[in-house]
């Protein structure tokens, strides 16, 4: 999530009452999770096993729960829970903005494009030429869809990250400032869930098509040309890059990448990097040929057994 303007440490540190290390006038650009985030970005660390991750990612303000030494060039704010105020700036720079018609005033849809009845289009949602949105489809505020873009019944694009910090009282939810991004010539078939980053972008790529009852989790990106059948359920920051197959039922975990031509046969329940070109299946997930001929030696463990004396 990039701010409107540039703002100064000392004025970010206002806005979540703590104190920092840096100069008053350090500059800070935007707020993004740490697999997204560039300089001028704030990441936001509360663990001691994520510290260097954070402090030596890309980002240069790193908001943190334990005063440490700052890197050269970057900036530290010191908060006793940056969970908590890491929500305060989404808060403050992504309100929560109430809709009270069908289709937000300020939504622009493009030449061609096609709205069923009982179709909600948030706020700043933004729809290219020639798309069909069927009925009772839902696009949450600040989406976007490119040109040529199908999207059936009951899917909603745009709903909350699935992102939650346990408490002694129960679950703190973390908040979600980011969009859908859904690119040219995509198909999105019925009763899909895709939700919105963090504070960046869930992005469908050019050309992937999408079958019934499929959930896509935060920060996801599915690359170009992918096929994704039914009942796949995909968690948030996986990379998917371009031309893979995802058959019925697969599971995804998060953090991951699937890289560019695999494919994944049904059911199969991925927990890992994947191989360039290479189809996987089972759970635990392997190379096709190999897990099958693991499958036909566990099926002649009785005739052995029965043999051995």
């Amino acid at each position: 999530m990039k701010f409107p303007d540039t703002y100064s440490l000392k004025s970010i540190a206002s806005i979540i009452d703590c104190k920092y290390i840096g100069s008053d006038d350090f500059p800070v650009t935007g707020m993004n999770e740490i697999h997204v985030v560039t300089p001028g970005d704030i990441v936001f660390v509360d663990h001691p096993k994520y510290y260097d991750k954070a402090l030596e990612s890309a980002a240069t303000i790193v908001l943190i729960n334990k005063e440490v030494e700052c890197p050269e060039g970057k900036a530290l704010l010191i908060s006793d829970d940056p969970f908590r105020d890491f929500n305060k700036l989404t808060k403050h720079f992504k309100p929560f903005q109430a809709s009270n018609k069908s289709i937000a005033e300020n939504a622009k849809i493009g030449e061609g494009t096609v709205i069923q009845p009982n179709v909600f289009l948030g706020n700043n949602v933004i729809i290219g030429e020639n798309c069909l949105i069927h009925a009772n489809v839902s696009i949450g505020d600040n989406c976007v869809l490119g040109d040529n873009v199908i999207v059936h019944s009951g899917t909603v694009l745009g709903g909350d990250a699935f992102y939650y910090k346990k408490r002694a009282d129960g679950f703190d939810k973390l908040l979600s400032g980011g969009r859908v991004v859904v690119e040219n010539n995509v198909e999105i078939g019925a009763n899909c869930t895709i939700d919105r980053g963090v504070t960046g972008d869930t992005i469908l790529g050019e050309g992937s098509k999408l079958d019934n009852l499929i959930q896509i989790g935060h920060d996801t990106v599915v690359g170009k040309k992918c096929l994704i059948a039914s009942q796949v359920g995909i968690a948030g920051c996986v990379v998917i890059e371009d031309d893979v197959t995802i058959w019925g039922q697969v599971g995804i975990r998060s953090d991951i990448t699937i890289a560019t031509g695999t494919v994944l046969m049904a059911q199969c329940g991925v927990s890992k990097d994947t191989t360039p070109h290479t189809t996987y299946w089972g759970t635990p997930f392997g190379e096709v040929r190999t897990k099958l001929k693991e499958y036909a030696a566990i099926k002649r463990l009785p005739e052995i057994v029965k043999n051995i004396k």
